[in-house]
């Protein structure tokens, strides 16, 4: 059948360089850094932090949004850090030039400068350059990770550090939120793309090359680089983002430490604690949310690690630990983080830790050693020289945003090819080809997540304007005579042509949205049947049929390897897809023939529903690991197993309807008080605000943070009008009625209503059922965050047909009402609890 874990197949070529082996370690091993014991530094970080205040202390422990913080802010309670999240550009401009970038860095600078401190300690801006300065506009957009693993070339990633760090350095901002030195042991995690491997030896050599490239020892065009996120947020049940690790501690050491090993080894300066949690229990230990386990953030990493640089909190994640909020969380100080991450309640949380200072909640000591770290790279930085970020080696130069040469080596190396049965592979020039499937000219879709935006979503081709889609590489290759193009593949005359590619895969997501549920299948066309359909039209065509799968992770896919002669596995490239149509026709590069060179650096699974254990997937593979062909080959792949039989992995246990965004296949929609009405889909930007419609607004949305960021949407009521979920595809709920199930959400009332507020079921056309809920919204509390569960029996009761139901959620209001609703989902065995057991308008507030 396919490879077995081991040795690459016949055909495959020459398996990559292994990775260095690695150690194993019975406890968290001392690391040696590169920075030698400084008593002169060591001195002169005394010195500074011991003429300053406490609120001047805990300002330098404070990392604000830019969004939210105004350079004068920045002098008056001076803040050590901000940064700027996915999808936040300078002045809310997703266009902002390389100027603007560094004119607001200069702004933050001076004013970090202008302080009444007796020593003035300079600000450092943070930013998410995952692939290179993936936030600016018109920046080089490197493949992911995963793309990077593939290719199994230390020195590639080496380069693609540096490049990445003159791009960021040329906007005047000095601190990279990269590299991820996950190991992904799960491809349900949404993240897995930001993981180079499964292998711990690789990510070990990958993050020391990495570091290398982007940090260095902070000479000209390097900024601060960080080994993210600290630890086993690869390794989580089920693949979930924030979700709880259960490895063992000699798993956690040996494979999910790999990373920080090299990391540390290299020199990196900050490590940002992860969002997850880990319960070994194996071994009986239940740390919690990593962001309070100081056994881990102080014990391992800076007592036995011996790391003295700063370690920074993930956004907002201190709020999710018992008994804290995103503004107040003294455990998490106490653990050992230094510098925190609160975007937008920064000012509160530095009143509430001076105040925790002061009542003895946390010693003073443990202030003075996150100050002291943070005030030491920064000297280590060079920060101390009395330069303003213009000022610096290549700044505002714009040439150095872009490394094109070096993304398309990148893609080229990166690409694996699965099958290549009858040698259709490579195609020659003059060849008529028919370019068909959604990716082939999305640079969204090639670039992915954390790409201009948070999740990736939102963009168009325009947003990458230095960027080259695949079918335009494809163009270049072959000639715009030879290249026709057609999404869908629908209404085509395929006689004329010689050959066909089909360029399909996943749409851009990131951290949360981009998880897939314990109860669904790996099948990727269970989530996108529209690349089964485009392929199964090319296959009717019986032309040689090449497809090139875009996507974040190895899914399961073999129906759509039954439909294709040749299969590449593309991952998320970047901008620049010419490097696909190098490799795809071998075309000469002046050393010889391209050729493809990637081998998989994660497992690729043959059935729909792995097994798992704490481990990851046990399942045998498909492809194993090292697998990858090359030209010329005489292996052919068989017609393989679609298990069609297979179309759950577990029992149903919730339907996501609203998890950030709206979550497939559901919509967001406004309308007015008339059912009769035609709806506005309301779309996916996380940025904007949206008064719908235009000139005369019925509704006012924009995305506010409830739980997690950008999470919620707001919507306040300018008239009689209606907010909601909707899918053209029916779901059937009653087992979940069954199971007594209830449909929930958590909810901040902005401001209370003084008319009936309705919550609507749809099930088809003249089929629905509101439930009024005015008096239980009038009992929370204003600003507070609350958890609302309807049980789906109060729908059912008032004439919903939960076995065709296509609007699971839905608010009818009218003015004065704003509330922000977020994590809309239909549970399970929810509903006959506590209180909730009763419907609202029955006697129940």
């Amino acid at each position: 059948m396919a490879a077995a874990a081991g040795s690459p197949p016949p055909g495959a070529g020459t398996p990559p360089r292994p990775a260095s082996a690695p150690a194993h370690y019975a406890d968290w091993p001392a690391i040696k850094s590169p920075y030698p014991a400084d008593p002169a530094l060591d001195a002169r970080v005394a010195k500074i932090v011991a003429g300053m205040t406490l609120a001047q202390k805990v300002g330098q422990m404070t990392q604000a949004e830019i969004k939210s913080i105004t350079p004068d802010e920045v002098r008056r309670y001076y803040i050590g850090s901000v940064l700027n999240g996915g999808g936040s550009w300078p002045h809310t401009n997703k266009h902002a030039g390389i100027r603007d970038w560094l004119q607001l860095a200069d702004a933050y600078h001076d004013a970090s400068m202008g302080t009444d401190m007796a020593v003035k300690i300079p600000i450092i801006w943070g930013i998410d350059a995952v692939h290179g300065d993936s936030n600016l506009f018109g920046a080089t957009q490197f493949p992911h990770n995963i793309g990077l693993g593939a290719a199994h070339d230390v020195e590639l990633v080496r380069e693609i550090g540096a490049a990445t760090a003159k791009a960021v350095r040329a906007t005047g901002v000095n601190w990279a939120f990269a590299p991820t030195v996950a190991v992904a042991e799960n491809p349900r995690w949404g993240r897995s793309y930001e993981s180079f491997s499964t292998d711990p030896a690789l990510v070990h050599d990958y993050a020391s090359a990495y570091v290398q490239g982007l940090q260095g020892d902070f000479g000209p065009h390097k900024v601060l680089a960080t080994a993210k996120h600290f630890i086993g947020d690869g390794s989580t049940f089920n693949g979930k983002d924030q979700g709880e690790s259960r490895v063992d501690q000699a798993t956690m050491i040996n494979v999910h430490g790999a990373g920080y090993y090299g990391a540390l080894a290299a020199g990196v300066q900050s490590v940002m604690v992860s969002y997850n949690s880990w319960n070994d229990l194996a071994g009986h230990v239940d740390y919690g949310k990593l962001s309070g386990a100081r056994a881990l953030v102080t014990g391992a990493l800076k007592d036995k690690m011996g790391f003295d640089g700063l370690v920074v909190s993930d956004w907002n994640a201190i709020g999710q630990l018992p008994g804290c909020t995103n503004a107040s969380c003294p455990q998490a100080v106490n653990a050992g983080i230094d510098m925190m991450m609160v975007p937008d309640d920064w000012k509160a949380f530095i009143a509430n830790t001076m105040r925790q200072v002061k009542d003895g909640e946390i010693p003073m000591a443990r202030i003075d050693d996150a100050v002291s770290r943070i005030v030491r790279v920064k000297l280590r930085m060079g920060l101390f020289d009395g330069k303003r970020p213009s000022q610096l080696a290549g700044a505002g130069d714009a040439a150095l945003l872009q490394d094109r040469a070096l993304a398309r080596r990148a893609v080229r190396e990166s690409l694996v090819l699965l099958k290549n049965n009858h040698d259709v592979l490579p195609l020659k020039r003059g060849m008529k080809i028919l370019v068909v499937g959604k990716s082939a000219d999305s640079l969204p879709n090639q670039s992915g997540g954390w790409s201009l935006t948070w999740q990736g979503t939102d963009n168009t081709n325009a947003d990458f304007p230095n960027g080259e889609t695949i079918l335009a590489g494809l163009r270049e290759a072959d000639g715009d005579a030879d290249i026709s193009y057609s999404a869908t593949a629908q209404g085509v005359d395929f006689k004329a042509y010689d050959a066909i590619v089909a360029v399909i895969g996943e749409t851009p997501y990131a951290e949360m949205m981009g998880d897939i549920a314990a109860a669904a299948t790996l099948r990727h066309s269970d989530r996108y049947p529209e690349d089964l359909a485009v392929l199964k039209a090319a296959a009717a065509a019986h032309k040689p049929v090449v497809t090139v799968f875009v996507a974040g992770r190895p899914l399961f896919v073999n129906d759509l390897l039954n439909l294709s002669d040749a299969f590449v596995a593309a991952w998320l490239p970047g901008t620049e897809g010419g490097g696909v149509a190098d490799v795809l026709f071998a075309r000469t590069d002046g050393k010889g023939r391209d050729n493809f060179r990637g081998t998989l650096a994660m497992p690729w699974p043959g059935v729909p529903c792995p097994a798992v254990n704490n481990d990851g997937i046990t399942t045998p593979p498909l492809f194993a690991p090292g697998y990858g062909l090359r030209y010329p080959g005489h292996r052919e792949v068989p017609v393989l197993p679609t298990h069609s039989e297979t179309t759950a992995c577990a029992k149903l246990e919730q339907v996501a309807v609203f998890h950030t965004l709206a979550v497939a296949p559901y919509a967001l929609y406004l309308a007015g008080a008339d059912a009769a009405q035609t709806p506005h889909e309301l779309g996916n930007d996380l940025n904007g605000v949206t008064e719908w419609p235009a000139g005369h607004p019925l509704l006012r949305v924009r995305t506010v943070q409830v739980n997690t960021q950008q999470d919620a949407k707001q919507v306040t009521w300018l008239a009689p009008a209606r907010f909601f979920a909707r899918s053209a595809q029916p779901a059937d709920l009653a087992p979940m009625l069954a199971s007594h199930g209830a449909l929930q959400f958590d909810l901040r009332i902005d401001t209370p209503a003084t008319a009936p507020v309705a919550l609507v079921m749809g099930c088809g056309k003249d089929c629905s059922a509101s439930i009024d809920v005015t008096q239980r919204f009038a009992g929370y509390a204003t600003g507070q965050r609350q958890s609302v569960s309807i049980p789906l029996a109060c729908f059912a009761s008032r004439g919903a047909n939960l076995a065709h139901v296509d609007m699971p959620f839905g608010v009818v209001a009218a003015p004065p009402f704003a509330a922000a609703f977020a994590n809309v989902r239909i549970v399970a065995a929810a509903g006959a609890k506590g209180a909730d057991a009763n419907c609202p308008g029955s006697g129940t507030p």
